[in-house]
């Protein structure tokens, strides 16, 4: 088994590898500029990981973990579209520093490409792979509109929202760990254990992002800290402040969330104390621990040796006790 960093490290040296030199230049340079912005790259080292849990070498799952990121890339691509965002880690969108047609040829070509380097793969390998891509793709587009949907409605509920973060953020990660199964060609019912591994760990993330949005530090946060706030986002915090609150507190969180303020600094003040004073911020606190919880105990069915669940167990502990 090798460390987080290991894996980072040779998953950033296989990028700078594959770089796609290919005709006509207008669709394949902004892929590998978005390919090039790097970011933690956690999708695939989880694919890598899960291999060499169930003993198979790393090198095997190398075209799978490429293909999870490129396709994680290519729903970057279109979500900065629809969301007109001007940034990505830091750099300039592909629909900006391009064009608006670009960013969606560019991205269509780059779901394609997902699927090819699964063609590196034995057949029975190469079904399996590309079924459970087929299903999870098709879900991170169904918990994009979910969330689309959930930006003009004012009667979202607790399980609504739990099901968009699971399909939108989620499964990819569940997915992603299932692939490195896969091509291990361990068991089914370990590949499904690794998959809700990943699926709860993943929804126990987004819940902490969603937390340290609002109260992270923003030294290390690594974004603006209240951007869900000023962006008026339904997130966790929110929809458990309007279920806990008083009839006063739930007038008041909805009148903040209908306003765009130029100075967002009391509006973010506000409302981080109405998620404090309805413990909302406490009860997301403990949804973040229940999930983390939930991957945890699916380590213990696991068909491994007992070091190799202490490193899951640890990588797990890593990422829910960030702070960035």
């Amino acid at each position: 088994m090798h460390s987080l960093p290991e894996y980072q490290k040779i998953i950033a040296q296989h990028f700078k590898e594959i770089q796609i030199n290919k005709e006509p230049e207008g669709l394949y340079e902004p892929i590998d500029y978005i390919l090039s912005l790097g970011g933690k790259r956690m999708r695939p080292v989880l694919t890598l990981m899960a291999a060499e849990i169930f003993n198979c070498d790393y090198k095997k799952a190398l075209n799978a973990a490429t293909a999870v990121e490129v396709f994680h890339n290519f729903s970057l691509i279109h979500d900065d579209i629809m969301d007109d965002a001007p940034l990505r880690r830091g750099k300039e969108t592909v629909h900006e520093k391009w064009d608006l047609n670009t960013g969606i040829l560019s991205g269509d070509a780059m779901l394609i490409l997902a699927y090819q380097y699964f063609e590196n793969y034995e057949p029975v390998v190469f079904q399996k792979l590309a079924k459970l891509f087929s299903k999870t793709a098709l879900e991170v587009c169904e918990g994009q509109q979910y969330d689309v949907d959930f930006e003009v409605r004012d009667d979202v509920s607790i399980p609504e929202y739990l099901k968009m973060i699971e399909y939108k953020t989620a499964v990819l990660v569940g997915a992603a760990m299932k692939m490195g199964a896969i091509v291990a060609e361990t068991s089914e019912e370990n590949a499904n254990l690794i998959y809700e591994f990943g699926l709860n760990l993943g929804i126990a993330f987004q819940l902490q992002d969603d937390y340290l949005d609002a109260f992270g530090d923003p030294k290390t946060f690594g974004k603006q800290v209240g951007g869900d706030i000023i962006e008026n986002k339904k997130t966790y915090l929110y929809l458990k402040a309007l279920e806990f609150g008083t009839n006063e507190q739930q007038e008041q969180l909805s009148h903040l969330f209908s306003i765009q303020p130029s100075d967002n600094t009391d509006k973010i003040e506000s409302v981080k104390q109405i998620f404090i004073e309805t413990n909302s911020a406490q009860e997301t606190q403990n949804a973040i621990k229940s999930y983390t919880e939930r991957a945890f105990e699916t380590l213990n069915k696991l068909d491994v040796d007992n070091s190799k669940k202490e490193v899951l167990k640890d990588f797990g502990e890593k990422l829910m006790n960030r702070n960035v």
